[in-house]
C-alpha cells in the first residue's frame, strides 16, 4: 500500500529511492575504489600543498596544485557525498583534467553532517572562498579567473556561492537545487534541515546576479537529479542569467566526472566559458 504523498506525488519510500545514487549504479564499491586509486596517483604525480587551513575545524582544509604559469586560471572543486560522506581525497582524480589544461586546482574539504548543519557547511565554503580571495598572491593563484566547480552536494554548494566576488564561472555538476525533497527523504536523517535552511540554501529559490554558470547532468542519472539540473537551468534563463545547460548522454551520477577528469572531456573543455 502506497504511503502518503509528500512531494510531487512521491511518498517517503519513493523519495528515498529517487535520491539514492549509490543503488542506481551497478557496483558503487568498485566505482569508489577506482576513484580512490586514481586519486592517489594524481596526488603522487603532481606537486601538491596538502591540508592547508582555512578554519579551525578538523575538516576545514584544502589541497592546492599549481598550474602552468602566473596567469593560470584556478578551479576550486567541492566534492559530493550528500553533505554527509566522502572526502576530497576520494575525488582528487578529477584534477587531472584541469591540470592537463594548465589550471591551478584547489580541492575543498568541509565538515559533514551530522557534525555540521547545512548552515555551517555553507559558511565553511564561504570562509574558504574568502581566504583564497584575500590570499591569492600568497597562494600563487593571483593571475587568472577562478572557476567554482561542485558535484552533487558540492554542486549545490557551488550554486549557493556562485555570486562570490572571487568567482568568474560556476559549474554545478548534477546539483541538488531544492532542499525540500531532501528534507523529506532518508538524507534528512543526518542533515536535520531547518525550515529556514531549506528556504535560504535552496539555490533555485534564490537565483540572483552572478557569473556565467554551467549546469551539467548525465542523462543516465536518476530522473530527480536530471530534473534538478534542468529546472535550475530553465529558471536561471528566465531570470536573465548567463546559464548554459549541458546534458551528457550515457553518463550516470558518477561517470559524469570522467568528463572533468580528462582534458578532452566535455566539462573540462567548458571550464573556460567565462
Amino acid at each position: 500500500m502506497a504511503g502518503r504523498s509528500l512531494y510531487r506525488g512521491m511518498d517517503r519510500a519513493a523519495l528515498d529511492a529517487a535520491y539514492n545514487n549509490v543503488k542506481a549504479v551497478a557496483d558503487f564499491g568498485a566505482v569508489l575504489a577506482d576513484f580512490q586509486s586514481r586519486s592517489a596517483s594524481v596526488y603522487a604525480r603532481h606537486d601538491w600543498r596538502r591540508n592547508l587551513e582555512y578554519g579551525n575545524g578538523e575538516r576545514e582544509r584544502f589541497d592546492l596544485a599549481r598550474g602552468q604559469g602566473p596567469q593560470a586560471p584556478t578551479v576550486i572543486y567541492i566534492h559530493g557525498g550528500y553533505w554527509q560522506s566522502l572526502t576530497k581525497e576520494d575525488f582528487a582524480f578529477v584534477a587531472e583534467g584541469p591540470l592537463g589544461l594548465g589550471y591551478n586546482v584547489i580541492l575543498a574539504e568541509y565538515t559533514l553532517a551530522p557534525q555540521a548543519s547545512m548552515t555551517q557547511m555553507v559558511a565553511e565554503i564561504g570562509a574558504l572562498l574568502d581566504l583564497v580571495s584575500t590570499n591569492r598572491t600568497a597562494l600563487g593563484v593571483a593571475g587568472g579567473p577562478v572557476v567554482l566547480v561542485g558535484h552533487s552536494a558540492g554542486g549545490h554548494l557551488s550554486l549557493v556561492h556562485r555570486a562570490h566576488r572571487l568567482i568568474s564561472h560556476a559549474m554545478a555538476i548534477s546539483p541538488l537545487v531544492d532542499l525540500e525533497p531532501i528534507s523529506l527523504s532518508w538524507l534528512n536523517d543526518k542533515l536535520n534541515l531547518a525550515p529556514d535552511e531549506i528556504e535560504l540554501f535552496s539555490p533555485i529559490r534564490r537565483i540572483a546576479g552572478g557569473p556565467t554558470t554551467t549546469i551539467a547532468v548525465g542523462l543516465s542519472e536518476l530522473p530527480e537529479l536530471v530534473r534538478h539540473a534542468h529546472d535550475y537551468a530553465l529558471a536561471a534563463e528566465k531570470a536573465g542569467q548567463n546559464a548554459a545547460y549541458l546534458a551528457i548522454e550515457g553518463r550516470d551520477h558518477f561517470s559524469i566526472l570522467e568528463d572533468l577528469a580528462s582534458p578532452r572531456g566535455a566539462l573540462a573543455k567548458t571550464l573556460g566559458l567565462i
